[in-house]
């Protein structure tokens, strides 16, 4: 007799409801009529998916709004912002804003996160430290990666790449970049490379966050990328010179990122907050179209970024919520699109960080449940999860919404 069985669910967008039985941290059977299990759970129809995944979040500098402000709007104000702010910080101050935030995630149904961390000699390793207790501790309700990055610039900031260095060799999972702070972009992008090789770690990158087509650091990544052979294990993200791009210009862009094997990650929210300060009327959006590389057959995700802090002072870590504004801004509607955006913050980050799940028999019994029949309900109507299960133990539960209309 299996542990648990799961009855009445429909996997993914599949209109035939099953049951599922689990035992132990496994799927042990997918079928009609499963017979009974020491528990039982009714999933009155609902919409199994392995989880939401976040691609790109930053929790050591999450929910500081009560330590700085951005007065100008603009990138380079968050950044000057939060550099001073980062003065004050402590282990324990990033490790219980980061843990706020993770509740938040895992109620919204995530369950696998990329956390950008910054590296420099002013904060040290403080930041990665905090984070990586928040991984152990976590590790019932997700799965959490660390990229370590020198948000404020490596070639400029003698002693980061040291650090860099040290918090691969101490239990980084892979090694971000931003070319656009440092003193000498591609020498940052040269060193990364180097250094990712030498510890056999993924990259991921800030870059080219304006709207200025006109240069780009792009074409470096991606030459970097053929010549080190890391097809597959680039990611860069913002990008947002590609909204301002024409699409013959753009195109080219689709079939560079296509041939070096780079994904894309968009991040909505902060975008559209900082891109276009300079214009009075007819603001640009500044977001970039990442189902145009979708469709071309790029892997491209959308995600988070920042939760209430001068680069984002919104956010309550709903993918579906992200998913359906990227939607509206690039003015996205047909069933075809609304699934793409609702894969963009599913499956394809999900490939990007290397932790692709399926709903399978033997696969870990880690799902989320959700009252749809489709991923573009799910987005058009920013659904909010039922439940969450990891490794087979429930990690979170929605009670039903009551209403109470007259005589009832």
């Amino acid at each position: 007799m299996s542990a648990l069985v799961i009855r009445n669910v429909r996997i993914g967008n599949k209109a035939r409801t099953v049951d599922i039985a689990v035992s132990g941290e496994r799927i042990s059977d997918i079928g009609s009529d499963l017979g009974g299990g020491v528990t039982t759970l009714e999933g009155n129809g609902a919409m199994l998916i392995p989880g939401f995944v976040e691609s790109h979040l930053h929790l050591d500098k999450a929910c500081i709004l009560d330590k700085c402000h951005n007065q100008t709007g603009t990138l380079e104000g968050a950044i000057a912002s939060v550099g001073e702010a980062k003065k004050s910080f402590t282990r324990t101050d990033i490790h219980d804003r980061g843990r706020k935030v993770l509740e938040k995630a895992i109620v919204q149904g995530t369950n696998a996160i990329r956390t950008h961390v910054e590296i420099d000699p002013g904060i040290g390793l403080m930041g990665f430290e905090a984070v990586l207790q928040l991984k152990r501790e976590f590790a019932w309700a997700l799965d959490l990666q660390i990229c370590v990055f020198p948000q404020e610039g490596l070639t400029n900031n003698p002693g980061t790449g040291e650090l860099l260095e040290e918090a691969l060799a101490n239990g980084a999972d892979l090694l971000g970049g931003c070319p656009y702070t440092d003193s000498d972009p591609n020498a940052q992008i040269a060193i990364l490379f180097e250094m990712a090789r030498r510890f056999d770690v993924d990259l991921d990158f800030h870059l080219d966050f304006d709207l200025d087509p006109k240069w780009r650091h792009l074409d470096e990544i991606a030459r970097q990328t053929v010549a080190h052979g890391w097809q597959g294990r680039v990611a860069i993200g913002h990008v947002t010179k590609l909204s301002a791009m024409p699409e013959p210009q753009l195109m080219e862009v689709v079939t560079i990122l296509k041939d070096a094997g780079i994904a894309l990650t968009v991040l909505p929210s902060t975008d559209l907050f900082l891109m276009g300060r300079d214009s009075d009327h007819l603001v640009p959006r500044g977001v970039a179209p990442a189902h145009v590389f979708h469709q071309h057959g790029v892997c491209c995700t959308v995600a988070t970024n920042n939760v209430l802090n001068p680069f984002t002072p919104y956010g309550d870590c709903s993918l579906s919520r992200m998913a359906n504004l990227y939607a509206n801004i690039h003015q996205l509607g047909t069933e075809s699109e609304l699934q793409a955006c609702f894969d963009m913050v599913t499956s394809a980050p999900g490939r990007l960080i290397n932790h692709a799940r399926g709903i399978e028999v033997g696969e870990e019994a880690t799902f989320v449940a959700l009252p749809a029949e489709c991923g573009m309900q799910v987005v058009s109507e920013i659904v909010r999860p039922l439940w969450g299960m990891k490794s087979g133990r429930m990690t979170f539960e929605h009670a039903p919404a009551r209403i109470f209309a007259p005589g009832t």
